[in-house]
């Protein structure tokens, strides 16, 4: 089975499509015509997905959840309650903010800490990235040790719910957004990043 059917098969589970019988069995198809018909059902099957159709729904935990188990991420749900995963070595989290907590937020903080030294340029680094780009929010927190900690954050009010569809790409955005920020960090600040300049 190739992708379009593997697709199909993790979309509809449990769900077998089956193709209209050709007339006469099918032996007196060409390969042009075996390939339009099957080219049409993955059309009708696939079709469905693309425009889901399906109503917007809240953001839950479980949604959220549901979808790094169907893209194969780990995650886990610390002692807090916050759920959470590893995205190419980054943490990320994914939090529900507001009365309703109809706010998704995807924060991503920088697997590396920088010298307070370094506090200064790593903030120009971050206004810059803001600046130029729309996402993900760039920042960086100094903590109790003294050490500065850069993270990404790309919120989104979805007060109305969301699609399947378009929560993917919203946690998709956040993630693949935050990564390119600490790529940037990577480049900028090669190993030792901890040393004071």
């Amino acid at each position: 089975m190739g992708w379009f059917g593997e697709q199909a098969r993790r979309w509809w589970p449990g769900r077998r499509a089956a193709a209209p019988p050709p007339p006469g069995g099918g032996a007196d198809l060409d390969d042009d015509d075996l390939h339009a018909r099957v080219a049409d059902l993955l059309a009708r099957e696939l079709g469905a997905a693309e425009s889901s159709g399906s109503r917007p729904l809240p953001v839950t935990p479980a949604r959220i959840a549901a979808w790094m188990t169907e893209n194969e991420f780990s995650y886990f749900v610390d002692n807090d309650g916050d759920l959470g995963g590893l995205w190419r070595g980054r943490l990320f989290y994914f939090f529900l903010f507001g009365e309703d907590s109809e706010i998704l937020q995807v924060r991503g903080q920088w697997h590396r800490e920088l010298a307070i030294e370094r506090l200064e340029e790593v903030l120009d680094l971050c206004n810059e990235w803001n600046a130029d780009r729309i996402w993900p929010k760039a920042y960086a927190r100094v903590r109790d040790n003294g050490r500065v900690h850069v993270v990404s954050e790309v919120a989104t009010d979805l007060e109305h719910g969301v699609t399947d569809d378009q929560l993917s790409q919203f946690l998709f955005c956040g993630l693949s957004t935050g990564s390119m920020l600490f790529d940037a960090l990577d480049e900028q600040y090669p190993d030792p990043a901890g040393v004071a300049p």
